[in-house]
């Protein structure tokens, strides 16, 4: 079977296959999609563990983290409203793991925290990484170790900050992304190109081309345009700033996916989410074709679709939940879409799971309930950030560990799975056209860039932040408040 059949996954340790679910789970219903506990084994009927979770069996959580409490010994109390996050190898065998905070009002009272765990796992520090932001939802990593912050600002002009995660480096804005309600963001280091979802009911699936990569601050803007057999096509937006028409408008043939989500590139194919339509998308980027890997026509067991990360050595998507059961849903090259683990402690209900992440060797899994009880109101959790709010409800972050598959388990997934699928499997997005030929105005420039490494390596090795702790006088990070925010409520 060739690479539109499956994914490859380069590993240093073993060259064994890695596939995404096929296309025949795109069916109207949960027809395509296979019986049984999927590959870790049902949660339906075990009890919750300490921290209120339901997981499979042999997987154990650790609570990393609540809203407006400090992070371990760091004294750094931790953001208000998390969401979309990423972890970033450190170099010396431990890592750091980057967060948003999704706050909307009042204006700048957003942004990002990171944890820095040592090779153990344990927490050694915590600190902020951007400041004076607004609704920071998700975002991507960059192959070169930045972190790309995407703000969902309701007037439609947010913008993408690039972040050191490290912290060593205040966030740089990069207007040449476009402005717009943005979501989140995935590199495909490849052919140097970044994807970007919008989350708007009229949002779009756009692609941005560096003049220099992985120099992010001038370059093209593109729209993409499925064609009714899945071809995607891409039409440049000629004025990503938006200075007069929105973004989403300027390309009047490009493809709806209303309510556009997490996205996450995997091997030569970008998977993004719409809520809208609660569809899980595929592109697959050799072939430029289009397919659905979960036709939302179902609720059970997959609702509510939002973040989404990809497991590098099996291919399993990991699904957050904007709604549903508060699960992250697992879809899996074999056919499985199965709920992975279910937050059901007491005071979670009308939260969401947000930023679903693993750990740099795959071992461990981040996610975060958005708006988790906590201790306090936002306002005192937040501090001088302006929040004025009676809630309890600012959220938390675990970690699970477990028995994720290995090299091993992925080569024993069915050789059937075919991604591409025929036109008739695939379907089609909300809305299709065909490509124009609209021109490409002059990108903005933004002064300043990031330098953390070799891009051309394809990845940075960050070091570590020795002998720098939050709250170590004359750090700017010593500031105790939170990221704290008004709820999108």
């Amino acid at each position: 079977m060739d690479r539109r059949g499956f994914f490859r996954v380069a590993l240093a340790s073993a060259g064994a296959t890695a596939m995404l679910p096929s296309a025949s789970m795109a069916g109207a219903s949960t027809a395509g999609r296979r019986s049984g506990p999927g590959p870790y084994g049902a949660i339906d009927g075990r009890g919750p563990d300490e921290n209120g979770l339901l997981l499979p069996d042999g997987f154990t959580s650790r609570r990393l983290a609540v809203a407006g409490e400090p992070v371990g010994d760091t004294g750094y109390r931790w953001h208000i409203f998390p969401d979309g996050a990423a972890t970033f190898d450190d170099g010396d065998g431990g890592w750091f793991y980057v967060c948003n905070s999704e706050v909307f009002a009042p204006e700048g009272a957003g942004g990002a925290s990171a944890i820095h765990f040592d090779a153990d796992g344990e927490i050694v520090d915590a600190y902020r990484v951007l400041e004076g932001t607004t609704a920071n939802c998700a975002g991507g990593p960059t192959p070169w170790g930045t972190w790309l912050s995407c703000e969902e600002k309701l007037d439609g002009l947010g913008q993408v900050w690039e972040v050191d995660p490290t912290g060593g480096t205040g966030g740089v804005a990069r207007p040449a992304l476009g402005r717009w309600a943005h979501e989140a963001v995935a590199v495909d280091p490849d052919d140097g190109v970044l994807y970007l979802t919008e989350d708007n009911p009229g949002g779009k699936l756009y692609r941005f081309t560096p003049d220099a990569y992985p120099d992010l601050t001038t370059g093209r803007l593109d729209a993409a345009v499925v064609a009714a057999d899945g071809a995607v096509t891409w039409t440049p937006v000629a004025d990503p700033w938006a200075s007069s028409t929105a973004t989403r408008d300027q390309v009047p043939a490009a493809t709806t996916f209303p309510g556009n989500e997490g996205i996450w590139y995997h091997d030569r194919t970008i998977v993004f989410t719409s809520k809208g339509d609660n569809r899980v998308h595929a592109v697959d980027l050799d072939a430029q074709t289009y397919t659905r890997l979960w036709d939302g026509a179902s609720t059970d067991p997959l609702g509510g679709v939002d973040n989404v990360t990809v497991a590098a050595v099996s291919g399993d998507v990991f699904v957050a939940e904007d709604g549903g059961n508060m699960e992250v849903v697992l879809l899996t090259p074999e056919g499985d879409v199965v709920p992975f683990v279910r937050v059901v402690e007491p005071g979670h209900e009308g939260s969401e799971v947000t930023g679903p992440t693993f750990s740099p060797d795959g071992t461990r899994l981040y996610f975060s309930s958005q708006r988790g009880p906590t201790p306090g109101t936002l306002a005192e959790i937040a501090g001088d950030r302006g929040i004025d709010n009676p809630s309890r409800t600012g959220g938390m972050t675990w970690e699970v560990t477990g028995p994720f598959r290995t090299v091993e388990g992925a080569a024993g997934s069915s050789p059937a799975t075919t991604f591409a699928g025929a036109a008739g499997d695939a379907g089609t997005p909300a809305s299709a056209g065909t490509a124009d030929d609209g021109g490409l105005g002059a990108a903005p420039v933004a002064a300043g860039a990031i330098v953390l490494g070799a891009a051309a390596a394809g990845a940075v090795w960050l070091r570590s932040r020795r002998g720098v702790r939050a709250g170590a006088s004359g750090d700017p990070r010593s500031e105790d408040p939170d990221d704290g925010r008004d709820p999108r409520s």
